[in-house]
């Protein structure tokens, strides 16, 4: 990590020579032979930046010159990129408390729609993230509300929803470790909330809070419009010793054996009959496709089923998700794809690999005669923007 210039909390000296720290990576590039980073990396260099070289340890420096000569350009800033990749809405994931001023700026800079938050409030549903109650003087401060119960913690969190969708967000999104969902009481709500703020809450009030907090974003997004998205299933910061080096979000996140049938059944059985309720699914637990996802999405109307997501989001997991899904689902029951990535520049690989994948996939339907051509086009439309554009709302 210190060799390639991960700054680690303390104070540790690292590489800060870019040069060098690309040399090294150049070095071992071949690590990535037959992964999707090594496709997507391999992509963007050639298809973004020009380059026509193979990146290895003696062709490093010459395509790092290029690059960043390349990066100087007025077309390479990134609103050219935006329109020259042809991104139609670009999502951000913002925290419950942010006061959303980048997205305020874009829009008087005349971007409209095309840049749209995302409502993230993890970090004050979860009563075991580090710093909660930080992040709940935040979401008051920005609200306007002084959040001093459950009750007018709920109010912040209504509050911030319209502010949200008035700035043309169409999603909310949450992740958990499991998708477990639990309607509390009106007391225990209040209970659980007191102690969490006496700074006594425990693991088992967390979990049960998760859980019912689901049911209320559910109950949100019928009531506003907001499609629900949620992750489950990431085990994070598993590697001890890494994370208190280098802190969170560093590559050691694991999935976990996940569960929907029983777990969203309090949830589904409250909205999952509502039509104004949208509830997509992403998981890490391949297993649970076929068995309980693509069956809770095919009978529920407001459940559908997001991309093959994180580990699974390559040309193996993209043809394995087509496979399991599709016969019980149905295609109109899926999310179509939405990256979600951090590298700007990857976002045409990813979205070709997936147009690629799906098509290929279509292509084998239609030999087998299991489809015909004209049905094969119509898909391969619907899998490349049709499904996303009216999971999200954005026809």
């Amino acid at each position: 990590m210190e060799d390639l210039g991960i700054p680690a909390l303390d104070g540790t000296p690292v590489e800060t020579d870019h040069r060098r720290i690309w040399q090294r990576f150049a070095e071992r590039f071949d690590l990535f032979r037959g992964t999707p980073t090594g496709l997507w990396l391999a992509d963007e260099l050639i298809n973004v930046f020009g380059v026509s070289e193979k990146l290895n340890g003696g062709s490093a420096m010459a395509i790092y010159e290029h690059v960043e000569a390349q990066l100087k350009k007025p077309e390479f800033s990134p609103r050219a990129l935006f329109g020259r990749f042809g991104i139609h809405t670009l999502c951000t994931t913002d925290p419950a408390g942010s006061d959303l001023r980048h997205h305020a700026a874009l829009r008087e800079a005349g971007w409209g729609d095309r840049v749209r938050p995302t409502f993230r409030p993890d970090a004050v549903v979860n009563l075991r993230t580090a710093g909660w109650h930080t992040h709940l003087r935040a979401l008051g401060a920005v609200a306007g509300i002084a959040i001093e119960d459950y009750a007018s913690f709920i109010r912040a969190l209504e509050q911030r929803r319209a502010v949200f969708k008035s700035m043309g967000a169409t999603a909310t999104d949450h992740a958990a470790e499991t998708a477990f969902t639990e309607r509390l009481s009106a007391a225990e709500c209040e209970a659980t909330f007191a102690r969490a703020l006496r700074g006594d809450a425990d693991a088992d009030d967390a979990a049960r809070f998760t859980g019912h907090m689901l049911i209320e974003m559910a109950r949100m997004s019928a009531e506003d419009g907001l499609v629900m998205q949620l992750h489950v299933g990431s085990l994070r910061n598993h590697n001890e010793a890494i994370f208190r080096r280098f802190g969170p979000d560093k590559g050691a996140d694991i999935p976990l054996a996940g569960e929907f049938t029983r777990g969203l059944r309090p949830l589904l059985n409250a909205f999952g009959n509502d039509p104004r309720f949208s509830l997509i699914l992403f998981t890490l637990d391949e297993a649970v496709y076929s068995r309980e996802l693509a069956p809770l999405a095919g009978h529920y109307p407001a459940v559908k089923l997001g991309p093959p997501w994180w580990f699974h989001d390559s040309v193996n997991g993209m043809r394995r998700f087509l496979d399991l899904v599709t016969e019980t689902a149905g295609l109109a029951n899926l999310a179509g794809f939405n990256d979600d990535t951090r590298a700007f520049c990857s976002i045409p690989s990813r979205h070709d690999v997936w147009r690629r994948v799906s098509c290929d996939w279509l292509a084998g339907l239609a030999l087998r005669g299991l489809i015909d051509v004209d049905d094969a086009r119509a898909m391969a439309g619907d899998l490349a923007s049709g499904l996303a554009e009216r999971a999200y709302n954005l026809g």
